[in-house]
């Protein structure tokens, strides 16, 4: 029996206030990188629950999901070896970050970045998808969250 390949499916949230958006900045393979809140999606979850939970796991914000902004095909090479993520990208809302919680592992601090600072900052990006993400957000790609589907009832979810 030969493997089926698969992507690794990932959300990436975008919350902007006051022309700034959150960011956070992470110990990566690479280094310290900055990154929209993202994280790979979860046994038997929403792709938007998904996108709520990474984001207060990351910035210790809740999120509120509201729009989709985009889905992302991206290859890289990591120790040589191919990867290559599916990234569904989510706009939303957050309120103000709960005092006392812990940020995930490797998470170094929260920031938020006008456009200028992080097209500046793009040598520091975890992926060219940071920009890409923020730039479709600029330029107003919004479609319901409700075109997500899950469906879960065939494998007993």
């Amino acid at each position: 029996m030969t493997s089926r390949w698969a992507p690794s499916v990932t959300v990436a949230t975008l919350a902007e206030r006051e022309g700034r958006y959150l960011l956070i900045e992470e110990h990566t393979p690479e280094g310290l990188r900055l990154n929209n809140p993202a994280g790979h999606l979860e046994p038997g979850e929403s792709l938007v629950q998904a996108a709520a939970r990474e984001t207060l796991e990351e910035t210790a914000h809740p999120f509120t999901p509201e729009a989709l902004v985009g889905v992302y095909l991206a290859r890289f090479e990591r120790a040589g070896e191919p990867i290559t993520y599916l990234r569904v990208a989510i706009a939303g809302q957050v309120g103000e970050a709960i005092a006392g919680r812990a940020l995930d592992s490797g998470i170094v601090r929260v920031c938020w970045l006008t456009p200028d600072e992080v097209r500046a900052s793009r040598g520091r990006h975890r992926s060219p998808l940071v920009l890409q993400c923020i730039e479709d957000h600029l330029a107003g790609r919004r479609l319901p969250l409700d075109v997500l589907h899950t469906h879960a009832s065939v494998f007993g979810g």
